[in-house]
């Protein structure tokens, strides 16, 4: 019977301390649980911002970190970006031949001619030529000294060279940046549910649209006169008979009979201006005239 006592009392005890045992695990394990579902809570059970302010405040907020943090420009952006471009006038004894010239060295150096207009001065009897080309920048240099090197007299000449690597630099960072907002703008539209935030969002995407399409056409343009350089040119040529200056007997005896002729012209022309003053002399010559008849008569009739 005591031997059973024994065995009952250890059994007891066993029991109680494998309860113990597991109410402390049990215990340990609520707590853990306890501490994950707080956490999880103040992750997930904290109210989202709705889609209006996302597609408003977010977006500005957005508009401005673009602005602040400007996208890095790619290497091939450093690179230089020079314009050139100017005018010519000089004066040719043979105006079609330099046109021939001008095409020629033209296509021949992967230019071509992108406006001609041809005026004649009625006073000065002067015809004048004026061209506007373009040809690549790397060949630029090579068809002005062409074009000086076989014109007759240089006039005028004007070359003017601009580095624009700073502006095309700053347009094409634009550009990416803006095209940033606005896939950032599109993930927006993706995620709203409200007419009004989509209409929202939509208005912002076309004036991101037309930011981008303005300095798109800018660095288009920009691409263009880097590529291509231009020049205007203009060339004369006076009379046919002006054309061939010299210093000899002819051309001298030649300009002298047209001088001449002009001088009997402008003569003329001024003596037909003079019409009523040359009436008014006939008049009072006539008057003298028939006084002097007079007189003439009465000095004899008193004899």
């Amino acid at each position: 019977m005591a031997f059973n006592l024994k065995q009952l009392n250890s059994l007891i005890m066993k029991t109680y301390f494998l309860l113990s045992i597991s109410f402390l695990l049990v215990l340990t394990s609520c707590k853990h649980d306890t501490e994950q579902k707080v956490k999880v809570q103040d992750v997930v059970l904290t109210p989202p911002p709705t889609v209006e302010e996302k597609s408003i405040t977010a977006a500005d907020q957005l508009e401005d970190n673009n602005i602040a943090k400007p996208a890095a420009p790619n290497l091939a952006d450093t690179a230089k970006k020079i314009i050139k471009e100017g005018d010519i006038r000089f004066e040719t004894g043979n105006p079609k031949a330099a046109k021939q010239n001008i095409v020629s060295s033209l296509k021949k150096l992967g230019g071509y001619l992108a406006e001609e207009n041809e005026t004649t001065s009625s006073e000065t009897n002067q015809k004048e030529y004026s061209l506007k080309i373009r040809v690549p920048s790397k060949n630029f240099d090579v068809f002005l000294n062409n074009l000086t090197s076989s014109s007759d007299h240089i006039e005028s000449k004007n070359i003017h060279i601009r580095d624009v690597t700073t502006q095309f630099i700053d347009v094409r960072a634009e550009i990416g940046n803006n095209k940033q907002l606005e896939q950032r703008y599109l993930q927006l539209a993706a995620k709203a549910t409200k007419m009004t935030d989509l209409l929202a969002i939509e208005d912002k995407l076309a004036g991101i649209r037309t930011t981008i399409d303005s300095a798109q056409g800018q660095l288009n343009y920009l691409s263009s006169q880097v590529s291509y350089s231009s020049l205007d040119i203009s060339f004369y040529t006076r009379h046919t008979g002006e054309v061939n200056t010299g210093n000899g007997f002819g051309y001298k005896f030649k300009t002298a009979l047209g001088e001449g002729w002009e001088v009997l012209q402008n003569l003329f022309f001024a003596l037909i201006a003079l019409w009523p003053l040359m009436i008014g002399a006939v008049i009072l010559l006539l008057l003298i005239r028939r006084w002097k008849r007079r007189r003439k008569a009465n000095i004899i009739s008193e004899v």
